[in-house]
């Protein structure tokens, strides 16, 4: 049983590689287009440098073993980890034993392959001082990642709300150019009126005395469309 106990990989765990996946944004502009200031484009907001990445922790799957080499302190290279130790606990033929019985197995197994227990105990406390260190590194990027996000978040509901001040603005504007419009239309239709009523009273001079005793109205139409103002005859009516 022993022999089998130490039929495993002698490099603990295999590392786990992943592609870190970059985000990147492009700023349009709106097209320039010719009249006053208000319809000039609006310009985004000036974020400085760019976000560094988030922590390698959120963004891609980092193998335990990478962690390991990358330490300040790496765990000794020896014959056999405190990994493999760990492998040994879950290995199918000690299933089912007490917990007393699978000790003292672990460690007839490790006295017959000659390890020191010490060393072993080291390489535990070395990888959990790598695991450890790693969390901080990580959770301090995380941090600033944090923190650099908020603050263009913070630009970014800024230019929010001055692009819809500035587009309010400007439909304001549109608003207003149409009233204008429409108030300068009705003048000008309370000219034609006027107009129409000169040309009318100026027109009814100019009707033949037999027609204006006569049948005046029909007269009066008759040469009114014989004059080309039958429409300012209709609208004197």
């Amino acid at each position: 049983m022993l022999k089998k106990l130490f039929q495993f990989s002698s490099n603990g765990h295999g590392s786990v590689e992943a592609e870190s996946e970059g985000v990147g944004a492009a700023n349009g502009a709106s097209p320039i287009a010719p009249g006053d200031e208000w319809r000039q484009p609006l310009k985004g907001p000036d974020f400085g440098p760019p976000r560094t990445d988030p922590p390698g922790a959120v963004q891609k799957s980092t193998g335990f073993e990478q962690i390991y080499q990358s330490a300040a302190v790496k765990p000794p290279r020896a014959a056999y980890s405190i990994l493999q130790v760990a492998e040994m606990t879950n290995s199918p033929h000690l299933a089912g034993m007490a917990p007393e019985v699978r000790r003292c197995a672990l460690l007839m197994a490790l006295e017959a392959a000659r390890m020191d227990p010490d060393q072993l105990l080291q390489d535990a406390m070395l990888r959990q001082r790598a695991l450890n260190d790693y969390e901080q590194a990580e959770e301090l990027r995380l941090k600033d990642f944090e923190g650099a996000t908020d603050r263009e978040n913070n630009l970014l509901q800024a230019e929010v709300e001055r692009l819809t001040s500035q587009y309010m603005a400007r439909i304001q504007a549109n608003v207003d150019e149409v009233a204008a419009a429409q108030d300068r239309f009705r003048a000008w239709q309370k000219r034609k009126q006027q107009e129409l009523q000169h040309i009318s009273a100026a027109a009814a001079i100019c009707v033949p005395k037999g027609a204006e005793a006569g049948s005046s109205s029909t007269s009066y139409t008759a040469v009114l469309a014989r004059c080309g103002v039958e429409q300012a005859a209709a609208g004197a009516r």
